[in-house]
């Protein structure tokens, strides 16, 4: 019997990233065979994914599976995927904020929710981190807009803002804002030595290391970075030890490291100017073993709660406290320019409860049709 050999797909940019988009009815059950298929999509493994979608880097290389909401509270299921470029895997354990910006205008774009104008609120369901994200997205005439004049860096041109709300964020992963109940936490290396960090699980856990301990400036961009071996392997070791404190397995997504330092003056990867006092801090995150080329947004999440948490290293850095019901935004500094999360919470002492972040995203429509891929698939594994 002729198995399934062509998939409806869809190509969308979501904020810095570009995903393919794939409905959850149109891939098998079986959990290794749909990932299979996925990786045959995408070319994988093959640092080039020259025979298949995939664009061969970390920030190009992801998958969003699509589903309607299941329960009254959501209109879309959604399930985001890291794959493998050279290695032949799909990562599920976390989710990733930019391609969640082009979820609703996919939904709306497939009839899978009804437009209405100006904007139309798409209820998702991020099935990786058990939270719903909402999606305010503008609509003219039943249709999504694309273009607009709002500039996000790390895209060409502008588009249309679409306004993306993260609801209570914290304890994706463990269930915990704070995973080992500690503001600062140190983890000791293999030579001996001792590195402070604050572990924040939100959007997605993510370790913070002031650079300073590191020995780097905070300022490095990904073609410099990327070429030190030694401190690619300190980190991803650094990763290894934050996973064993928050009591968790590691993977290619999670948990995720990221070094900062004071706000400063420094140049993006295109050479653009960014100015200390346009900026609470910089930030530099790692993807797959690389430095990653903008900020993640789920780790943007993080790293925005970590400046309201009394005595965590990046609330140091920062030197803001903040008491109270508030509502703050903070603009940290990127490889590609800033990042911008607007975080609204109580804080009472050292309680600390996010209510939600939200941050603005421009999403796209590239390309739909249909993706071809072997029967060999189906007698792989």
């Amino acid at each position: 019997m002729r198995r399934k050999t062509v998939f409806p797909c869809t190509i969308m940019r979501g904020g810095t990233s570009k995903g393919i988009f794939l409905m959850e009815q149109d891939l098998p059950e079986d959990p290794k065979l749909r990932d299979r298929i996925i990786l045959a999509i995408f070319g994988s493994p093959d640092i080039r994914q020259i025979d298949g979608l995939g664009g061969a880097d970390a920030l190009t290389s992801k998958l969003a599976i699509i589903s309607r909401g299941e329960d009254p509270r959501s209109d879309i299921y959604y399930t985001f995927g890291a794959v493998g470029i050279d290695k032949p895997f799909v990562d599920y354990s976390a989710n990733c904020g930019n391609i969640s910006s082009a979820v609703g205008p996919y939904a709306i774009d497939k009839g899978l929710v009804r437009p209405e104008e100006p904007f139309t609120l798409v209820r998702i369901f991020n099935t990786n981190t058990r939270k719903m994200i909402h999606a305010k997205v503008p609509v003219k005439r039943g249709k999504v807009i694309t273009d607009g004049d709002y500039a996000i860096d790390g895209v060409p041109g502008t588009g249309a803002r679409i306004e993306i709300s993260f609801f209570d964020p914290a304890g994706s992963t463990t269930g915990r804002l704070l995973p080992t109940g500690n503001m600062v936490d140190q983890v000791t290396l293999e030579n001996g030595e001792r590195v402070p960090l604050t572990i924040v699980d939100a959007g997605n856990p993510t370790a913070f290391i002031p650079a300073e301990g590191l020995g780097l400036r905070g300022t490095e961009l990904p073609s410099e970075f990327d070429q030190d071996l030694k401190i690619r392997e300190k980190l991803e070791s650094i990763r290894k030890k934050v996973a064993e404190l928050m009591g968790i397995p590691i993977n290619p997504s999670i948990p995720k490291v990221a070094f900062v330092s004071p706000s400063q003056n420094y140049k993006t990867i295109g050479q653009k100017e960014v100015r200390s006092e346009e900026i609470d801090f910089l930030a530099r995150a790692m993807a797959m073993g690389k430095m990653h080329k903008v900020f993640p947004i789920t780790g943007g999440i993080a790293a925005a709660i970590a400046t309201i948490l009394p005595g965590s290293i990046v609330n140091e850095m920062v030197g803001k406290k903040v008491e109270g019901r508030i509502k703050k935004r903070v603009n940290m500094g990127h490889p590609s320019g800033i990042l911008d999360v607007e975080v609204e919470a109580e804080i009472s002492g050292k309680e600390v409860r996010v209510i939600q972040c939200t941050i603005g995203r421009t999403a796209r429509k590239i390309m739909d049709g249909r993706v071809y891929i072997s029967e060999k698939i189906y007698h792989q594994g």
